[in-house]
């Protein structure tokens, strides 16, 4: 074993002093990683999830949140979330406002439901402190130990299909079809370019060039440049999204955060019993969204205890609650473990150096969030369309000659990309699972945390469907 580095003996500059400090403090040596590596895979990561920094305001929007004040929340609690996870947690995990539970907070309660934004927000709060209390008291160590291998295992499968699905969309090579459900995009310079950026991004990965992800958005940020210029025309093809006929655009360098929005929150209006169901939901879908991207990760990065658990998870599942409590009076929905820290993960990263850097690189952008239109879609999907083949390495891992244990992760694994909706997916399943243990007659073998989760899931399929 690699026994920490001392900091005494002959004279040595600040910069090497630093570095053996975060030898020592996070244990790299030990993870079998190396600075170098931990800092790209920091960098991945964030390249990975920074879309958040725009996506998620712009989603909050439709809430009537401002968008420049929705940016600068999602930086706010995206840099103190991930870096509670690098200095507590240790853990190469990034905290962002989740996806997902951002359209259930923007579309079904303000949009949908007509909920007071304010009131809303109080919702958010609320369930975030019983989130909270939930992750202090180890609930979910006991739903973790609850939950099957088999389960386990495919939750991090639907996920990796999940996210490659989502970087199909973003790319715009898969769109919807009134006959056929979906189809493939013809072939256009703007997929091709997605398809060379694809190619080059899985070269890179297989030929195990450090950075590759990295280098994979890179060079196709710079193939997609001509777009608009040279041949080819965005509008014709994102008629919805693009203003411009380029898709690389220069919009400035700085942006002065937006601090009108904080502390819009009412606490009393929303306890009203009528605020209760969208509460629970609330609570319901981030602990699973959460949880189910712990497990994933865990699985896919083998991050692991002595006892197959995630590493280091009831100091994750503390600063993934705080960072919820946080978002609502920063005035942005409920924080989430990301499953795009896979992307770091993927590049060698194993120590909370990983989160440590992300944060960092998300800071600077309460002030040049305009650099991020530099990057374009079709840039960042060949990565989340790798981490999606990353994320398949657990199928193996799942008894399919047991059809009591298959049937259920095979659902989770389908659904959840299919019903575009990780916690509906992952509730399907354990649903499923209960069930079925208890028409073969194994009910007795079902622990007694699953038939509180499946009892849980049930209400969630049939109250709230987003």
């Amino acid at each position: 074993m690699n026994q920490p580095v001392s900091l005494r003996g002959a004279p040595i500059g600040l910069i090497a002093r630093l570095r053996l400090w975060l030898e020592n403090y996070f244990g790299i040596q030990r993870e079998g990683s190396t600075l170098r590596r931990e800092i790209i895979a920091g960098a991945t990561t964030f390249l990975a999830a920074a879309y958040v920094i725009v996506v998620n305001p712009d989603i909050n929007a439709a809430a009537g949140i401002p968008f420049s004040a929705g940016v600068t929340a999602t930086v706010l609690v995206s840099f103190f979330g991930t870096l509670a996870m690098a200095l507590y947690a240790r853990n190469p995990i990034l905290i962002a406002p989740g996806m997902g539970i951002n359209i259930l907070f923007a579309y079904t309660m303000v949009v949908g439901a007509k909920i007071p934004l304010q009131i809303a927000l109080g919702c958010v709060l609320w369930a975030s402190v019983i989130f909270t209390v939930l992750a202090f008291f180890n609930v979910r160590q006991a739903v973790i130990d609850g939950i099957p291998a088999s389960l386990r295992n495919a939750i991090s499968c639907g996920m990796g299909l999940f996210i490659a699905l989502i970087g199909l969309v973003n790319a715009k090579f898969i769109s919807a079809d009134p006959f056929t459900v979906v189809h493939a995009a013809p072939f256009n310079p703007i997929i091709l370019t997605f398809l060379a950026g694809l190619v080059i991004t899985i070269a890179l990965v297989a030929r195990k060039v450090p950075g590759a992800l990295i280098l994979g958005i890179i060079c196709t940020t710079l193939l997609a440049i001509p777009i608009g210029r040279l041949w080819g025309d965005a509008t014709a093809y994102w008629p919805e999204g693009a203003s411009t006929v380029t898709l690389v655009n220069w919009s400035g360098l700085f942006a002065a955060p937006d601090f009108s929005f904080l502390g819009q929150v009412d606490l009393l209006g929303s306890l009203h019993i009528e605020y209760l169901p969208y509460i629970f939901v609330l609570v319901f879908t981030n602990f699973f969204e959460s949880l189910s991207t712990f497990l994933g990760i865990s699985e896919a990065g083998d991050l692991k205890d002595a006892d197959g658990n995630p590493r280091n998870i009831k100091q994750s599942m503390h600063v993934d609650a705080l960072a919820a409590l946080a978002s609502a009076p920063l005035g942005t929905s409920p924080a989430t473990a990301y499953i795009e820290s896979a992307a770091g993960i993927s590049q060698g990263g194993r120590t909370g150096m990983v989160a440590l850097v992300a944060a960092v690189l998300f800071l600077p952008f309460l002030f040049l969030s305009p650099l991020l239109s530099l990057v374009p879609a079709i840039a960042t999907a060949p990565v989340l369309i790798m981490i999606g083949v990353f994320m398949m390495d657990t199928i193996s891992k799942i008894d399919w000659k047991s059809y009591e244990e298959a049937i259920p992760a095979f659902l989770v694994i389908l659904l959840i990309p299919l019903t575009y909706s990780i916690t509906l997916g992952i509730a399907l399943g354990f649903i499923v699972f209960v069930l079925l243990k208890l028409l073969i007659g194994k009910a007795h073998t079902v622990k007694p945390i699953m038939w509180w989760v499946a009892a849980l899931s049930v209400f969630l399929v049939m109250r709230v469907q987003y």
